[in-house]
């Protein structure tokens, strides 16, 4: 058995950060991230606190997109809330996989190369395990592989993050709003504590939100996309948040949506998606938003943070947690050294 590159050296957070971020090739850099010329300063974020920061498929400008490297790469970069996608498999699995197509990344096309177009609803979820996911971003992570739902959920509940579960194309797959919380249900993601604070399920498809809804009515839901403000008061019925392209937003929009309550009889939020550097960061927080999907959740929470003057307030915004900043140290670290006997027990069985 091979391990991870992101769980070689986990004895503390630090050795988590000291690998990830210097093991990530010169290409896999945030290049996206340093500003352009300067412009007039933006507005200060509003007092509520600044958005959380949300990592986008993972952190995936530092580690290969819907992989648990990339939830290891957001936690060693201490961000709580991660991304995915969830389609299934021709054999009824859930699996974390953004394109309809597993071409673009995993080697399928040369461990398969009769199966065009290489559709994931195509494939049994056998097959799709013995794919790499991990070399096209950079040999660091060959062997990286497709994570089914299940051990991406029992992969969160190690290292304590939370969820931002996008149910992918819904449209190909009749029925999978079922399946999701069938498997969030199994693994104690829909107990009380885990729907209060640690999970969303959101959705580019209404009638897969309203689903979600219908089923599962504690579950806080989101809706992507820039729905007209006079079509708001619908999509207030069955959806939590109005997540759209940061591109579409302004903050007449984002006050139009909060003036609204959800299903839960809480205003409606803002996750906005997919920024990638401090300066589009900083100008989104200054219409209000209250999450930021990116790939370098780290350029989006430095940019923002800045000047804030309360992490305690912030901290329980990013996860529900009310703990003291030593305590949240300890159980980080506890985390870490897990994974790290976890990490041990894994390579005597190899």
């Amino acid at each position: 058995m091979s391990l991870r590159p992101a769980a070689t050296v986990t004895g503390s957070l630090a050795g988590l950060c000291a690998l990830v971020l210097t093991a990530v090739p010169a290409q896999a850099a945030p290049q996206a991230a340093p500003e352009a010329a300067p412009e007039a300063a933006p507005k200060a974020a509003p007092a509520a606190g600044a958005p959380v920061p949300i990592a986008h498929r993972g952190a995936s400008g530092y580690a290969p997109e819907n992989t648990l490297a990339a939830v290891d790469a957001a936690r060693a970069l201490d961000i709580r809330w991660v991304e995915n996608d969830v389609q299934r498999t021709r054999d009824g699995e859930l699996v974390v996989m953004h394109d309809a197509t597993l071409s673009r990344t995993t080697d399928v096309e040369e461990v398969f190369p009769d199966r065009a177009p290489w559709r994931v609803a195509d494939f049994t979820a056998s097959e799709i395990a013995q794919l790499d996911a991990g070399s096209w971003f950079d040999p660091l992570y060959a062997g990286e592989r497709v994570p089914t739902l299940e051990q991406y959920l029992r992969h969160l509940d190690r290292t304590g993050q939370n969820l931002l579960l996008e149910i992918k194309r819904p449209e190909l797959y009749p029925g999978i709003e079922a399946d999701i919380l069938g498997e969030l249900r199994s693994e104690g993601w829909l107990d009380r504590r885990h729907v209060r604070s640690k999970l969303v399920i959101q959705s580019f498809g209404a009638d897969s939100v309203r689903a979600v809804h219908d089923q599962a009515p504690a579950v806080r839901t989101g809706f992507l996309g820039t729905p007209a403000v006079e079509e708001l008061p619908r999509y207030a019925r069955f959806s939590d948040q109005i997540n759209p392209p940061h591109t579409t937003l302004t903050e007449e929009y984002v006050r139009q949506v909060h003036a609204l309550k959800g299903p839960h009889g809480k205003p409606l939020e803002v996750f906005t998606w997919t920024v990638n550097s401090a300066e589009a960061a900083r100008r989104v927080a200054a219409m209000g938003v209250d999450g930021i999907i990116s790939n370098y959740p780290d350029v989006v929470r430095d940019a923002t943070r800045a000047g804030t003057g309360n992490a305690a307030r912030d901290a329980v915004r990013d996860g529900g947690r009310e703990d003291s900043p030593e305590a949240a140290r300890e159980e980080a670290l506890e985390e870490a050294r897990e994974e790290a006997r976890e990490a041990a027990r894994e390579a005597g069985a190899s």
